[in-house]
């Protein structure tokens, strides 16, 4: 046996279940359906079919165009061009739409809609993995059949400017290039203008085939401002310019030059939301618009409404029209009317090669593939087209011949289309064995703290933990052994290849070692807890404790929420599930004020609602060590009152009580109209919203100045003289900021001056934040390491939390500044009139602090939609894109809510540990628990739900916000065993 600490205890449960979340994510999210060939070869392009002979066409076809130029717009949505804005911003590209030579449509992007998969999907013609959010901010080089490898194989010379991840997933494949960085979001001229001032100069040379041009100061716009930004419109205007400078130098080039046509292509990596993101699945985020631009198309007379194309068919398209071989994995079919002036001969010709490249695809994806119906159809089209070739050479010119091709060239365009809905089908090829071994880690570390609870959350809050007797057993070897025949047997007879056996043996074997020793530790622990329930059962003395109606509350909330994420629409607006039972929790609240206030009698005003444990009874519990019994002993009530209700008389208090939870309620009403969020309602103008439009700004520069000034009188209470002051600078500074990037202006500013990144002035913050969380930390070494003084634990842990407060102030946008004094106000009201003086113990607290976390990570404005996430908080005080600090500010910004009431908890319950030593244990294994139980759930549902239609749209990204904040919770439960003064672990 061995005696180990409660938060310890739950510390270690969630490393382990962070380990198991990692490997079953690196599992779910697969890989798309891939050729076995390497890349796709000239000698690989099928001979045309031809009924009993052999044709002469065998060859691939010559290239339709002599140049390309590829001017992809980084988040151009499609209203952007064939809208409103496209008609008051970019006139010339409207008149090309209208009365010029261009093929228009709506390519519709797959989820997720960032960045650097949409690249992928551009030059591959396939749908990369949804993991590929995370790749997205370090992108390795694609080793990918694609556009850029053919066209330098074939000896064309591609020209690149813009984007830097063009240059990481293409190292050596431009004999041109300059890249600009994507992330630093805060500039959007510079990042475009370094684009556009090489283009005078290529645009007249003759030494280029491709040229490839990635702006994306619209993008930056977005995320700073939104899509309704005045910004937008002298954005759009400066990329109508630039596309009349392109296309005016194509056709001055082709009117020297009698050579093949020219072909500029306009189009959209992805969309932009209406919070100006981008990374789920809504309409403004996957339809992207796409012109083509070319004297070889006929001449319009009007604008026609554009048609669907998926963003996959560009790739064949672009390969066909540039005479290269289409890269194996691309999923698209040709778009038609690019060809549709070549001979119907010539059509069908490519058609074919199209259909050949997909058929293959499909044989390599798919087991079964001849029964697929796209493949049967194929087949009757080629038999047909080899019959019409014969007729063809034969000389015959009826209408026979006519009809028959028309007949094969639609046969072809069917079976195209259902080949390439076969394969996207077929998307997912999950790694079922790393999945399994995943979520068979999570689902023991749940049912371990579950089986611990009673003993976790006892008045010692330490328990014994069966190791000694597992690790020696037979049965622990016996399970090693089987597991590792197993993963012997997996690994050499899987067809496709699984992550987790590809790692070392060594770690191989730890795991398995890891998964037989939480087995048998479940099954002693089991034992044990049979064998305590058979004492109890002998020895009537021992009875349970009563269970409060708060606590049947928090249960059933608890179970409710997380069976809600079995059905797609509840994770769409999970929001609305939290801010229910927030409410209903602060009504529960209400009851127990009036229960206590009202309905006790006058001599039982002093005991909680809660049942009250007495040193005596405290005292005989441990005699029965507690068995079955969750409670938290607490010490003379009225040393407490006197300590956290200074300054009230006990009827002001009472009414201070009853009007807390009222109070709560209004606040979180007023913050849910701040930020629209989920997805059925998100589109719908909020407060936040009218804050931010340019006619506001005095308004938002107003809320924001009170904002700030009332988080300095909330948190300066508690602070050193020293900090106090650095707090103070620290929001001027944030003030500063946020001037100098044109959100707000000072009352002193008479005319706006050019925006700027705002660097000196978040460095100015960054100092102070360093400077408060220097001291706090400081203080807390001394009171663990050198003395145990209370107090200057207390004021270290408060400090703490001063220095994250004020940087969620930097990274919160001005308009969600009341989201973070709405959050202080909660925090301080109902530590001074509920949790204390209703006297609930340190679990009933950590659950409700777990509550208002979760809800207020949904009033921040996110979702659980990847398009939610500010990514522009990662680029604060920043001059340019740094990995590291990048990511940890932008999840800080996305999960402050949570992470400030976890860090509050722990100063709550610091402080109430004189009455209580155990609280802290009893909080991190509560919040541990808590945590683990959704994600536990939620895993087991989305491997049931992994061929659901909206795996990839709707349950995919909750996913990855849930093995983000399990990351999270494991660093805040270490946090809270480093805060624990009684750590120990005994054998």
């Amino acid at each position: 046996m061995v005696r180990i600490r409660s938060s310890v205890f739950a510390s270690c449960c969630l490393i382990i279940e962070v380990v198991g979340v990692a490997l079953f994510l690196v599992g779910f999210f697969p890989l798309p359906p891939k050729s076995r060939a390497m890349k796709s070869r000239s000698s690989d392009i099928p001979a045309e079919p031809y009924a009993g002979y052999s044709s002469n066409w065998t060859n691939l076809p010559p290239p339709l165009f002599r140049r390309v130029v590829i001017m992809l717009v980084d988040a151009m949505r499609d209203d952007f061009v064939f809208g409103d804005n496209g008609k008051a911003f970019m006139p010339y590209t409207r008149h090309v739409l209208e009365q010029g030579t261009s093929h228009n449509f709506i390519a519709k992007a797959k989820p997720p809609t960032v960045t650097m998969p949409r690249i992928k999907a551009l030059v591959t013609g396939s749908v990369p993995g949804f993991v590929d959010v995370i790749m997205n901010l370090n992108s390795p080089a694609l080793l990918e059949d694609n556009l850029i490898w053919q066209a330098k194989d074939a000896g064309r010379r591609i020209v690149f400017y813009g984007d830097d991840t063009w240059l990481k997933l293409f190292p050596k494949h431009f004999v041109e290039h300059d890249g600009t960085t994507s992330f630093f979001v805060s500039d959007y001229k510079e990042v475009d203008n370094n684009v556009t001032r090489h283009l005078d100069d290529v645009l007249k040379r003759e030494d280029w085939d491709m040229l490839i041009l990635h702006y994306l100061g619209l993008d930056h716009i977005g995320h700073l401002t939104g899509p309704h930004s005045p910004l937008i419109g002298s954005k759009l205007k400066e990329m109508d310019d630039i596309v009349k400078k392109i296309h005016t130098a194509l056709q001055s080039k082709e009117e020297v030059a009698a050579s093949l046509p020219n072909l500029l292509v306009i189009c959209g990596d992805h969309g932009m939301s209406e919070t100006g993101s981008h990374g789920g699945s809504t309409d403004s985020e996957v339809r992207t618009p796409l012109v083509l631009i070319s004297s070889a198309f006929p001449k319009k007379d009007s604008f026609i409404v554009p048609a669907y194309v998926e963003q996959t068919d560009i790739t064949p398209t672009l390969a066909i029209g540039f005479g290269l071989p289409i890269p194996q994995n691309s999923l698209g079919h040709l778009i038609l009317p690019v060809i549709e002036r070549r001979s119907m001969r010539e059509q069908l010709r490519l058609l074919h090669i199209n259909g050949f490249q997909l058929s293959k695809l499909l044989q390599n994806s798919i087991p079964a593939y001849e029964k697929d119906p796209g493949f049967e159809m194929f087949r009757v089209s080629e038999r047909l087209h080899g019959s019409w070739v014969k007729l063809y050479l034969e000389g015959n010119t009826s209408e026979v011949l006519t009809n028959l091709g028309r007949k094969v060239l639609q046969q072809y365009l069917d079976a195209l289309r259902t080949m390439s809905s076969s394969l996207s089908k077929q998307l997912s090829q999950y790694d079922l064995y790393s999945m399994i071994v995943g979520a068979v880690i999570i689902l023991q570390v749940l049912l371990l703290l579950l089986l611990s609870t009673s003993e976790a959350l006892c008045s010692s809050a330490e328990f014994d933990v069966p190791l000694s007797s597992p690790l020696f057993s037979l049965l622990f070897y016996l399970l090693c052994l089987v597991l590792s025949a197993v993963h012997v047997i997996v690994c050499t007879s899987a067809e496709s290849s699984c992550y987790f056996c590809k790692i070392s043996w060594l770690m191989a074997l730890g795991a398995i070692m890891l998964v037989s020793a939480l087995f048998c530790v479940i099954l002693s622990t089991i034992g044990k807890r049979c064998a305590s329930w058979q004492s109890q059962t002998k020895s009537p003395s021992v009875t349970n404790s009563d269970w409060s109606e708060l606590d049947i509350l928090l249960l059933v909330g608890t179970l409710g929420h997380v069976l809600s994420l079995g059905a797609s629409s509840f994770i769409e607006e999970e929001h609305q599930t939290w801010y229910f039972l927030l409410n209903t929790l602060c009504l529960a609240l209400f009851q127990d004020v009036c229960r206590k206030y009202f309905l006790l009698p006058e001599h039982d005003l002093e005991l909680s609602p809660c049942r009250r444990i007495t040193s005596e009874d405290s005292t005989s519990s441990q005699q029965h060590s507690y068995r079955g019994r969750v409670q938290v002993p607490h010490y003379d009530d009225d040393k407490t009152k006197g300590a956290t209700s200074p300054g009230f008389g006990a009827d002001n208090l009472k009414w201070f009580a009853l009007a807390t939870p009222w109070i709560t309620l209004v606040l979180c009403r007023l913050l849910r109209s701040l930020n629209q969020t989920g997805i059925k309602w998100a589109h719908r103008p909020d407060f936040g919203h009218w804050l931010t439009s340019s006619e506001h700004r005095a308004e938002l520069s107003l809320l924001a100045a009170t904002s700030l000034l009332l988080i300095f009188i909330l948190v300066q209470r508690r602070c050193s003289l020293v900090s106090k002051i650095a707090l103070a600078l620290g929001l001027l500074g944030v003030y500063s900021y946020r001037a100098a990037i044109g959100n707000v202006v000072f009352p002193w500013q008479q005319v706006s001056k050019d925006i700027s990144k705002g660097v000196i002035e978040a460095r100015f913050v960054y100092v102070f934040v360093l400077g408060i969380l220097f001291t706090g930390t400081k203080d807390l070494l001394k009171s663990q390491v050198i003395s145990t003084d209370s107090k200057t634990r207390s004021v270290g842990l408060w400090e703490v939390y001063s220095g994250l407060v004020l940087l969620a102030a930097l990274l919160f946008r001005p308009h969600n500044l009341p989201v973070l004094v709405f959050c202080l106000l909660i925090q301080n009201v109902m530590t001074q009139f509920i949790w204390t003086n209703l006297d609930y113990d340190a679990a009933q607290v950590t659950i409700m602090h777990y509550w208002f976390g979760q809800a207020f990570f949904y009033f921040q404005g996110n979702s659980n939609n990847i398009a939610t996430v500010d990514i522009s908080a990662g680029f604060v005080g920043l001059e340019n894109y740094v990995e590291m600090p990048a990511v940890m500010l932008t999840a800080f910004a996305t999960y402050a809510g949570p992470l400030l009431w976890a860090v509050y908890l722990v100063c709550y319950l610091s402080s109430e540990s004189i009455r209580s030593p155990v609280a802290i244990s009893h909080g991190c294994f509560c919040y541990a628990l808590m945590r683990s139980i959704p994600v536990t759930v939620y895993i087991i549902l989305v491997t049931v739900l992994r061929y659901h239609l909206f795996i990839w749209s709707v349950f995919s990204p909750k996913l990855l916000y849930e093995g983000m904040h399990a990351f999270i919770t494991a660093a805040v439960c270490i946090f809270f065993t480093a805060m624990d003064r009684k750590q120990s672990i005994k054998t």
